[in-house]
Formats: C-alpha cells, sequence, structure tokens
C-alpha cells in the first residue's frame, strides 16, 4: 500500500531528488521571458515522480532553500498577486552561446557527428527556449574523421607539455598529390618546446622552438603525428605571441623584415583589421597612405600583399619587390601563353 501524507512522499523521490527536480525545471524551463509559477512546478513534479503528490509550501521552502545556496531565483508579482520563479543568471550569455557554436560549426576538422554533440551540449547550458534559437548543426568542408581524432587526442597532450615545460618530439607531414600523407626529413622526429597552442586561418598551430636550429616555428597541429612528451624540461625565452601571429601572414613562417608597402585609402580598415590601431601608418598624398611594418617574408605575405591587385604597391626591401614582380610577371605569362 502506497501511503500519501500532506507534504510527504514516501515512494521513488526523496528530498533531494525533489530539489534537484526543482533545480532542473527552473534552469530549463525559464528564462528572461519564461517563468514557472508554484502550481506549474507542483504540476511538473507530479509528472515526473507518478502516484506522489506535492505540498506547494514545500515546493516554496525547496526555491528558498535553492536560493540560499547560491542557485539564482527572480520572483515576480504577476496580475490578482500570483508569484512566479524564474532562472535568469546564466554562466553565458546568448551572444556568448551563439560564438562558441559558430566557432565549432566553421572548425573544418570537426566532424559532423562531433558538431552536433557539442552543439547539443552548449544548448544544455541555457533554457530549451533560447536553445531553440541558437544556430542548428549545418555541414561545412571539413577534414577527414581520421584527421580529427588525431587532433583531439594531440590538443589534450601539448597542452600538457606547454603548462609542464616538456620538450614534445613528433614527425611532420602533408599530403601529396596522391591523397597520401607523407613525412617530412624522411619520417626523423621534430623536438620542439612548445610555447602556445592556437587557432588561426581555421586550424590549431603550435607555436614552439625547434631546438636544432634555436628557431621559433610553427606547425600545423592536423599535420603531426606520434606526438610524444619526453623527459626533458625547458626554460621558455621572452615571447610575444600577438607580435609573432601579426608578422606570420597565413602561418607562413620566413625571415623577419622591414616592410614599406603603400595602399589606396579605400583599404585602410583591411590594414587596421590586420595590423591593429596602432599600425606605424601616414598619409601619402590625398589618395594613399604607406604601411610601415614587421614581418616574415614569406609566400603568404606575398599571397596577401597580391589579394588586393593594383591597390597595394611593396616599396621595400628589395628582395620582397623582387618577389612580387616574379609572381605578377608569372602570372601574367601563364594567362598570356
Amino acid at each position: 500500500m502506497n501511503r500519501l501524507r500532506k507534504g510527504v512522499c514516501f515512494m521513488g523521490q526523496s528530498n533531494s531528488d525533489r530539489l534537484l527536480r526543482i533545480r532542473e525545471l527552473l534552469f530549463a524551463e525559464t528564462d528572461e521571458d519564461h517563468a514557472l509559477s508554484i502550481k506549474g512546478i507542483q504540476q511538473a513534479l507530479e509528472a515526473a515522480f507518478v502516484n506522489e503528490t506535492f505540498d506547494r509550501r514545500t515546493i516554496r521552502s525547496d526555491i528558498e532553500a535553492l536560493s540560499r545556496n547560491g542557485f539564482d531565483i527572480i520572483k515576480n508579482e504577476e496580475k490578482y498577486g500570483a508569484h512566479v520563479y524564474s532562472h535568469q543568471n546564466r554562466l553565458f550569455e546568448v551572444y556568448q552561446l551563439r560564438l562558441m557554436i559558430d566557432a565549432i560549426l566553421s572548425a573544418k576538422f570537426i566532424t559532423t557527428n562531433e558538431k552536433d554533440r557539442l552543439v547539443k551540449n552548449i544548448k544544455q547550458l541555457t533554457s530549451k527556449h533560447v536553445a531553440k534559437k541558437l544556430p542548428e548543426t549545418m555541414t561545412f568542408s571539413q577534414s577527414t574523421s581520421v584527421d580529427y581524432e588525431l587532433v583531439k587526442l594531440n590538443i589534450d597532450r601539448i597542452h600538457e607539455a606547454i603548462s609542464s615545460n616538456r620538450v614534445i618530439r613528433y614527425k611532420y607531414g602533408r599530403y601529396n598529390v596522391d591523397k597520401q600523407f607523407a613525412y617530412r626529413r624522411d619520417g626523423e622526429y621534430y623536438y620542439v618546446e612548445p610555447y602556445a597552442l592556437i587557432w588561426q586561418n581555421d586550424y590549431y598551430y603550435l607555436i614552439g622552438k625547434f631546438q636544432e636550429t634555436g628557431e621559433l616555428r610553427h606547425y600545423r597541429l592536423d599535420r603531426m603525428r606520434h606526438i610524444q612528451l619526453i623527459d626533458k624540461l625547458f626554460t621558455k625565452d621572452d615571447f610575444s605571441l600577438q607580435t609573432y601571429v601579426n608578422k606570420s601572414f597565413h602561418m607562413y613562417g620566413g625571415e623577419d623584415i622591414h616592410v614599406k608597402v603603400r595602399f589606396v585609402n579605400d583599404l585602410i580598415n583591411v590594414v587596421l583589421d590586420r595590423f591593429g590601431m596602432d599600425a606605424n601608418i601616414e598619409t601619402d598624398g590625398p589618395d594613399h597612405f604607406i604601411l610601415r611594418t614587421r614581418a616574415k617574408q614569406s609566400a603568404g605575405l606575398v599571397h596577401w600583399l597580391l589579394t588586393w591587385g593594383s591597390q597595394a604597391k611593396v616599396l621595400s626591401p628589395k628582395s620582397l619587390v623582387e618577389e612580387v614582380t616574379e609572381k605578377v610577371s608569372g602570372m601574367f605569362d601563364l594567362y598570356n601563353d
């Protein structure tokens, strides 16, 4: 015989079960635009715990207990003096959830199935009503699932190495025209002191010191294989991550040079977006401005400059002028053949 008494339940739920269920209801069903009354909470509890009854005074006490213990609950008065309750103080604002979902959906190396799981998890950080307004998973161009599984494991390994100042070793390569992964340096290991792991141009990059030459270099994480932490510690040199990234166009490496480029005024926002508001810029007549900066002379820099066609002209150094001129001549010959 199931014995029921007002305010006390003797079947499958305890006080803890009831408290947790009320917390779940307020978290999932309420927000700034949606609230629950005591009656609504009571009905939801009785639907969840079949054949049990709940006293409204007990529910009010539970709400007060949750509030006293740090679960933020807003109490508002509606028509005729009725009170409704809502949980509004979320860990993330809605726009922050959108930023996270957009970043996940645009990441080429994450598989569609993993995107589904990640987006569903993020949506659980807010109410059901807000979750419905957030972006759905869509398919973008992406890497192979094998690449993603490797990246997923390697992220943790590299972060561990960075935090513990341990040297790592790995093999490095890329796909060839036969779609086969080919190792560089005949498959020899790279020994690197890891400084930072960054997300840039839709890929993860490791930035670190290549021990063989003492140079700071960067490596695409999806092209690294057999990553191992070795029992060797290192001390980081002074290093500015932002400076390094700003000089590495499209994450190409190369020799540091002083660059001087003349742009048409229409490109001022492009340049400021790329170099920031502290960029060294001066006007050059009514229609142009000149940028002076340090960058790595590389294919990435040349490609970026050629993006703007006749709207950008390299003035110095001579080596970069010659490299851009050679590329332009090659393109002319290609299309004039």
